[in-house]
Protein backbone atom coordinates (compact mmCIF):
# COMPACT_ATOMS: atom_id res chain seq x y z
CA UNK A 1 0.00 0.00 0.00
CA UNK A 2 1.36 3.39 -1.13
CA UNK A 3 -0.04 5.63 1.97
CA UNK A 4 -0.42 3.98 5.03
CA UNK A 5 -2.51 6.11 8.04
CA UNK A 6 -2.53 4.53 11.14
CA UNK A 7 -3.71 5.22 14.60
CA UNK A 8 -3.74 9.41 14.08
CA UNK A 9 -4.81 10.73 17.41
CA UNK A 10 -3.94 14.67 17.40
CA UNK A 11 -4.91 17.26 19.82
CA UNK A 12 -5.26 21.07 19.77
CA UNK A 13 -4.28 23.43 22.95
CA UNK A 14 -3.80 22.79 26.66
CA UNK A 15 -5.46 22.21 29.88
CA UNK A 16 -9.02 22.28 30.20
CA UNK A 17 -8.89 23.52 26.55
CA UNK A 18 -7.30 20.82 24.93
CA UNK A 19 -9.61 19.26 22.31
CA UNK A 20 -8.77 16.31 20.46
CA UNK A 21 -9.17 16.65 17.02
CA UNK A 22 -8.43 13.40 15.34
CA UNK A 23 -9.62 10.64 17.28
CA UNK A 24 -7.80 7.33 15.64
CA UNK A 25 -7.67 7.65 11.99
CA UNK A 26 -7.11 4.67 10.46
CA UNK A 27 -7.16 4.08 6.42
CA UNK A 28 -4.84 3.43 3.27
CA UNK A 29 -4.60 4.78 0.02
CA UNK A 30 -3.46 3.38 -2.80
CA UNK A 31 -0.64 4.59 -5.61
CA UNK A 32 -2.21 6.63 -8.64
CA UNK A 33 -5.48 6.57 -6.68
CA UNK A 34 -7.66 9.70 -6.23
CA UNK A 35 -9.07 10.09 -2.59
CA UNK A 36 -11.26 12.18 -1.51
CA UNK A 37 -11.36 13.32 2.09
CA UNK A 38 -14.77 14.59 2.99
CA UNK A 39 -16.59 15.91 5.76
CA UNK A 40 -17.84 19.39 7.23
CA UNK A 41 -15.88 22.16 8.56
CA UNK A 42 -14.04 21.06 11.77
CA UNK A 43 -14.08 17.50 11.09
CA UNK A 44 -9.95 16.92 11.00
CA UNK A 45 -9.81 16.52 7.22
CA UNK A 46 -7.51 19.94 6.69
CA UNK A 47 -6.13 18.59 9.65
CA UNK A 48 -5.07 14.88 8.38
CA UNK A 49 -4.00 16.17 5.43
CA UNK A 50 -1.24 18.84 6.72
CA UNK A 51 -0.03 15.71 9.10
CA UNK A 52 0.19 13.45 5.67
CA UNK A 53 2.24 16.65 4.59
CA UNK A 54 4.45 17.03 7.10
CA UNK A 55 3.03 20.49 8.06
CA UNK A 56 1.77 19.08 11.40
CA UNK A 57 2.47 16.54 13.87
CA UNK A 58 0.43 13.93 15.52
CA UNK A 59 0.24 12.80 19.00
CA UNK A 60 -0.12 8.98 18.53
CA UNK A 61 0.30 6.65 15.52
CA UNK A 62 2.05 6.53 11.90
CA UNK A 63 2.10 7.51 8.37
CA UNK A 64 4.04 6.11 5.93
CA UNK A 65 4.70 6.86 2.66
CA UNK A 66 6.06 3.87 -0.12
CA UNK A 67 7.85 2.42 3.31
CA UNK A 68 8.79 5.86 4.64
CA UNK A 69 7.61 6.39 7.88
CA UNK A 70 7.34 10.44 8.72
CA UNK A 71 7.44 10.39 12.68
CA UNK A 72 11.20 8.97 12.28
CA UNK A 73 12.16 12.05 10.20
CA UNK A 74 14.15 14.55 11.71
CA UNK A 75 13.73 18.35 10.36
CA UNK A 76 15.68 18.24 7.73
CA UNK A 77 14.71 14.98 6.04
CA UNK A 78 11.43 16.13 6.63
CA UNK A 79 12.05 19.26 4.49
CA UNK A 80 13.64 16.78 1.82
CA UNK A 81 10.59 14.87 2.04
CA UNK A 82 7.92 17.84 1.21
CA UNK A 83 10.56 18.91 -1.74
CA UNK A 84 10.74 15.88 -3.26
CA UNK A 85 7.66 14.03 -2.75
CA UNK A 86 4.68 16.74 -1.80
CA UNK A 87 2.68 18.66 -4.29
CA UNK A 88 0.79 20.97 -2.25
CA UNK A 89 -2.41 23.17 -4.17
CA UNK A 90 -4.14 25.57 -1.35
CA UNK A 91 -7.52 27.11 -1.15
CA UNK A 92 -6.19 30.54 -1.23
CA UNK A 93 -3.51 30.59 -4.42
CA UNK A 94 -0.33 31.68 -2.49
CA UNK A 95 1.20 33.08 -6.16
CA UNK A 96 4.52 35.08 -5.97
CA UNK A 97 2.40 38.75 -6.69
CA UNK A 98 5.82 40.18 -8.61
CA UNK A 99 6.67 36.76 -11.00
CA UNK A 100 4.88 35.53 -13.84
CA UNK A 101 2.82 32.32 -14.65
CA UNK A 102 6.22 30.81 -15.77
CA UNK A 103 8.34 32.17 -13.10
CA UNK A 104 5.75 30.97 -10.46
CA UNK A 105 5.67 27.74 -11.71
CA UNK A 106 9.47 27.48 -12.38
CA UNK A 107 9.52 28.08 -8.73
CA UNK A 108 8.33 24.45 -7.86
CA UNK A 109 10.36 23.05 -10.47
CA UNK A 110 13.81 24.94 -8.99
CA UNK A 111 12.76 22.26 -6.32
CA UNK A 112 12.76 18.70 -7.91
CA UNK A 113 15.53 16.91 -9.30
CA UNK A 114 13.15 15.37 -11.76
CA UNK A 115 11.30 18.32 -12.78
CA UNK A 116 7.79 18.22 -15.24
CA UNK A 117 8.53 20.25 -19.00
CA UNK A 118 7.38 24.03 -18.11
CA UNK A 119 6.26 24.81 -21.59
CA UNK A 120 4.65 21.39 -21.64
CA UNK A 121 2.51 21.67 -18.24
CA UNK A 122 1.52 25.10 -19.02
CA UNK A 123 0.51 23.98 -22.39
CA UNK A 124 -1.48 20.81 -20.42
CA UNK A 125 -2.66 23.59 -18.26
CA UNK A 126 -4.42 25.97 -20.15
CA UNK A 127 -2.04 28.82 -19.10
CA UNK A 128 0.71 28.95 -22.61
CA UNK A 129 -0.70 31.75 -23.98
CA UNK A 130 -1.04 33.78 -19.84
CA UNK A 131 2.56 32.91 -19.92
CA UNK A 132 3.90 36.39 -18.89
CA UNK A 133 1.56 37.95 -16.96
CA UNK A 134 1.26 37.75 -12.96
CA UNK A 135 -1.08 36.98 -10.72
CA UNK A 136 -3.36 40.50 -10.55
CA UNK A 137 -3.55 40.35 -14.39
CA UNK A 138 -5.56 36.69 -14.07
CA UNK A 139 -8.34 35.12 -13.13
CA UNK A 140 -9.12 33.25 -10.14
CA UNK A 141 -8.96 30.07 -12.02
CA UNK A 142 -5.79 30.89 -14.05
CA UNK A 143 -4.44 31.41 -10.46
CA UNK A 144 -5.64 28.48 -8.86
CA UNK A 145 -4.00 26.91 -12.37
CA UNK A 146 -0.91 28.26 -12.06
CA UNK A 147 -0.81 27.06 -8.47
CA UNK A 148 -1.41 23.68 -9.52
CA UNK A 149 1.18 24.14 -11.76
CA UNK A 150 3.63 24.91 -9.36
CA UNK A 151 2.56 22.11 -7.12
CA UNK A 152 2.77 19.44 -10.10
CA UNK A 153 5.95 20.27 -12.41
CA UNK A 154 8.24 19.03 -9.51
CA UNK A 155 6.44 15.90 -10.70
CA UNK A 156 5.33 14.73 -6.69
CA UNK A 157 4.06 11.50 -5.71
CA UNK A 158 1.44 12.90 -4.26
CA UNK A 159 -0.70 15.69 -4.35
CA UNK A 160 -2.65 17.13 -1.68
CA UNK A 161 -5.41 19.85 -2.20
CA UNK A 162 -6.78 21.82 0.25
CA UNK A 163 -10.10 22.98 -0.71
CA UNK A 164 -8.70 23.65 -4.11
CA UNK A 165 -11.81 24.99 -5.66
CA UNK A 166 -13.02 27.11 -2.43
CA UNK A 167 -13.07 30.37 -3.48
CA UNK A 168 -14.04 29.45 -7.35
CA UNK A 169 -17.38 29.85 -9.03
CA UNK A 170 -19.31 26.57 -10.32
CA UNK A 171 -18.09 26.37 -13.66
CA UNK A 172 -14.54 27.60 -12.83
CA UNK A 173 -14.35 25.10 -9.93
CA UNK A 174 -15.60 22.04 -12.87
CA UNK A 175 -12.40 23.09 -14.83
CA UNK A 176 -10.24 22.83 -12.17
CA UNK A 177 -11.55 19.52 -10.93
CA UNK A 178 -11.48 18.09 -14.41
CA UNK A 179 -7.85 19.22 -14.17
CA UNK A 180 -6.91 17.50 -11.26
CA UNK A 181 -8.42 14.39 -13.07
CA UNK A 182 -6.33 14.50 -16.13
CA UNK A 183 -2.94 15.28 -14.23
CA UNK A 184 -3.96 12.12 -11.91
CA UNK A 185 -4.40 10.56 -15.66
CA UNK A 186 -1.60 11.72 -17.32
CA UNK A 187 1.37 12.13 -14.95
CA UNK A 188 -0.01 9.18 -12.13
CA UNK A 189 0.09 11.25 -8.80
CA UNK A 190 -1.62 10.02 -5.91
CA UNK A 191 -4.22 12.99 -5.17
CA UNK A 192 -5.46 13.43 -1.97
CA UNK A 193 -8.09 16.22 -2.30
CA UNK A 194 -9.99 17.51 1.19
CA UNK A 195 -13.11 19.01 0.48
CA UNK A 196 -16.48 19.91 2.27
CA UNK A 197 -18.90 19.26 -1.08
CA UNK A 198 -20.45 16.19 -1.50
CA UNK A 199 -20.74 16.16 -5.54
CA UNK A 200 -17.27 16.53 -5.71
CA UNK A 201 -16.90 12.26 -3.82
CA UNK A 202 -18.37 10.91 -7.04
CA UNK A 203 -14.97 11.64 -9.34
CA UNK A 204 -12.94 10.12 -6.63
CA UNK A 205 -11.75 6.13 -6.36
CA UNK A 206 -11.87 6.48 -2.44
CA UNK A 207 -13.81 8.20 -0.42
CA UNK A 208 -13.19 9.06 3.55
CA UNK A 209 -15.96 10.43 4.70
CA UNK A 210 -14.89 12.64 8.64
CA UNK A 211 -17.11 13.32 10.94
CA UNK A 212 -15.83 14.94 14.52
CA UNK A 213 -12.43 13.62 13.66
CA UNK A 214 -13.22 10.04 13.12
CA UNK A 215 -13.88 8.08 9.86
CA UNK A 216 -17.41 6.94 9.68
CA UNK A 217 -17.16 6.11 6.04
CA UNK A 218 -14.38 4.49 3.99
CA UNK A 219 -15.66 3.64 0.45
CA UNK A 220 -14.38 2.29 -2.74
CA UNK A 221 -16.15 3.94 -5.75
CA UNK A 222 -16.83 1.32 -8.29
CA UNK A 223 -18.78 3.73 -10.46
CA UNK A 224 -16.70 7.48 -10.85
CA UNK A 225 -18.67 10.25 -12.41
CA UNK A 226 -15.92 12.32 -14.96
CA UNK A 227 -15.53 15.98 -13.23
CA UNK A 228 -16.62 17.45 -15.85
CA UNK A 229 -20.16 15.63 -15.73
CA UNK A 230 -20.31 16.39 -11.87
CA UNK A 231 -23.63 19.15 -10.49
CA UNK A 232 -24.12 20.38 -7.28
Amino acid sequence: MYLEIKNIHKFFGTGENRTEVLKGINCNIEKGSICVLLGPSGSGKSTLLNIIGGIETAEEGSISINGDTIENMNEKQLSLYRRKHLGYVFQSYNLIPNLTVRENIEVGAYLSDNPLNVDDLMKTLGLYEHRNKIPNQLSGGQQQRTSIGRAIVKNPDLLLCDEPTGALDYKTSKEILKLIEDVNKKYGNTVVLVTHNDAIKNMADRVIKLRDGQIRHDIVNTEKTPAQELDW
